[in-house]
């Protein structure tokens, strides 16, 4: 099982990005996948989750309205569109996998069963 995450970058406050993890040894369409967020200092903290039946997307508060997390199962590839960012937005991304995450758990990191090795996103001027 593998998770491949990139597009991360410096951008400045306002600006857009879009991450992009790629997923390989496990059936994409089973699983939830996920995009967690680390600043310095700071617990991993979620962002979206793609649910895996239909439109079941999910945000957290801080980001919502400015990111769209989507998946393109033909290409085993899940992304994460992210505008209008500032500087609070600075963190490693991680992307993360699961076939057990629930409604209640869909938030909490211990849930996921596989992660990438990150891409980090700096936001400044």
């Amino acid at each position: 099982v593998q998770l491949q995450a990139s597009g991360g970058g410096l951008v400045q406050p306002g600006g857009s990005l879009r991450l992009s993890c790629a997923a390989s040894g496990f059936t994409f369409s089973s699983y939830a996948l996920a995009w967690f967020r680390q600043a310095p200092g700071k617990e991993r903290e979620f962002v979206a989750v793609s649910r895996r039946s239909g439109d079941n997307y999910y945000y957290a508060d801080s980001v919502k309205g400015r990111f769209t997390i989507s998946r393109d199962t033909a290409k085993n590839t899940v992304y994460l569109q992210m505008n209008s960012l500032a500087p609070e937005d600075t963190a490693v991304y991680y992307c993360a996998a699961s076939r057990t995450v629930i409604s209640s758990t869909m938030a909490v990191p211990d849930a996921y069963h596989y992660w990438g090795q990150g891409t980090l996103v700096t936001v400044s001027s």
